[in-house]
């Protein structure tokens, strides 16, 4: 809205309003409006928690100091959500469908989640929402991204390139424009997106329905509709799994957005994205804008939720917190590149999954369940083995801080 209002100020000329046109003074604004909503007003939201003694139900696992963390004001989720979407919403560009994605997302998973908490906590039902219902809703939020992703005119990739003057007349029905010393050959619509390690580094969905010959292209969108979905549930629930511990998810989110923010912004960049050789993404870089109001919620939500936690997220917040990383992972075109970023959250993810299986196998094999971990998810099972909680959740962020680094040097190692 500011946005709007500076850029109005800029036509008139008024001294000073043109530096709202610079992503790089915006971001920081939203990262400092995000963070003073999350540590001042999330005070103000943490009383009120209590006040209605809105508290956590702990269910007795036999954990160390598990037992001091019952009554601990729970929904504080809505701390994260209101300091990502009040300076997207200040500072950001709102006729930008990357923008305007990324707030559907926010929304519509902190619902679900807020959904699930109230079940808990007024109806004292530690299972919450039904399962059936949260993969209802991240399919349906899947369907809404996939779909707009693929019909959207608003999306597309571009192609620049360093062409003469004589080559210019060659291809003059093909140039659209000059930017920054490059001409663009290209604009359209693709299913392709980014995959590490492989020498072209790109990958393009319509091979996943090559069996269909010369409509593989047209009938693309439902294979890319179908990952899309399948991202979405992965990582939302994975985020959830992973916060049994205070700090963990806010931690590791946190580090993860900083990660999307850079890619976000090299995609976004034409320069850049030619020296990366990776694909330009047109008006992408509005989303450096979201990445910093979602950095700063979750470094200002980590100031009451560390140890010892003095608010959690509850499912308002690692829903929704899980659903931004992926769909903002899916827009920058960067989505295989999460089982190495979102490495904390599949670990855990996986750890839960097999023991699960294990458990039935060896249950219907010998008659007795046995285990792989003595504890699922995996941070639970550090626990068991007498790992502080707080060594536990720093060692995981220096895991994260790696993961991080490695999903960017992934760019040049192919």
């Amino acid at each position: 809205m500011l946005y709007y209002f500076f850029m109005y100020l800029d036509k008139l000329n008024v001294p000073g309003a043109g530096v709202f046109q610079y992503i790089s003074f915006r971001s920081a604004m939203a990262v400092m409006t995000s963070l003073v909503i999350s540590m001042i007003f999330g005070k103000s939201i943490i009383r009120y928690l209590h006040r209605k003694q809105i508290g956590e139900i702990v269910r007795d696992l036999g954990l160390q100091g598990q037992k001091v963390k019952q009554g601990t004001p729970t929904m504080g989720g809505f701390i994260i959500l209101l300091s990502i979407i009040v300076p997207t919403l200040l500072f950001g560009d709102l006729t930008n469908i990357y923008v305007i994605l990324l707030l559907v997302s926010t929304i519509w998973l902190g619902l679900i989640g807020f959904l699930d908490d109230r079940i808990k906590v007024y109806k004292k039902d530690k299972d919450g929402l039904t399962g059936r219902f949260k993969i209802i809703g991240q399919v349906g939020l899947g369907i809404i991204v996939g779909l707009t992703l693929y019909f959207s005119d608003q999306v597309k990739i571009r192609e620049y390139e360093k062409i003469s003057a004589e080559q210019v007349e060659t291809i003059s029905g093909r140039v659209i424009e000059k930017q920054d010393g490059y001409y663009l050959i290209n604009d359209e619509k693709s299913t392709l997106t980014t995959i590490p390690f492989l020498k072209n580094n790109e990958f393009d969905y319509s091979w996943l329905v090559w069996f269909m010959g010369d409509k593989a292209v047209k009938w693309s969108w439902i294979a890319f509709v179908l990952i899309v979905i399948f991202i979405i549930t992965a990582v939302s629930n994975g985020a959830n799994i992973t916060d049994g511990l205070d700090g963990l998810t806010t931690g590791s989110a946190a580090i993860i957005g900083m990660t999307l923010g850079i890619l976000a912004y090299v995609s976004g960049n034409t320069i850049i994205a030619d020296y990366l050789n990776i694909m330009y993404i047109p008006t992408i870089g509005e989303l450096v804008i979201f990445a910093s109001a979602f950095i700063g919620a979750t470094t200002g939500f980590l100031w009451y939720n560390s140890f010892p936690a003095q608010v959690f997220m509850g499912d308002t917040g690692s829903l929704a917190i899980g659903g931004v990383i992926a769909v903002f992972a899916i827009v920058i075109r960067k989505e295989l590149l999460i089982p190495i970023l979102c490495g904390i959250f599949l670990v855990e993810n996986l750890s839960v999954m097999m023991q699960v299986s294990y458990f039935k196998y060896t249950k219907k094999k010998y008659g007795e369940g046995r285990r792989i971990f003595k504890m699922a998810p995996l941070h639970h099972h550090y626990q068991m083995l007498g790992y502080p909680e707080p060594k536990i959740v720093t060692r995981f962020w220096i895991v994260g801080i790696l993961l991080a680094v490695i999903t960017i040097v992934t760019l040049k190692i192919r």
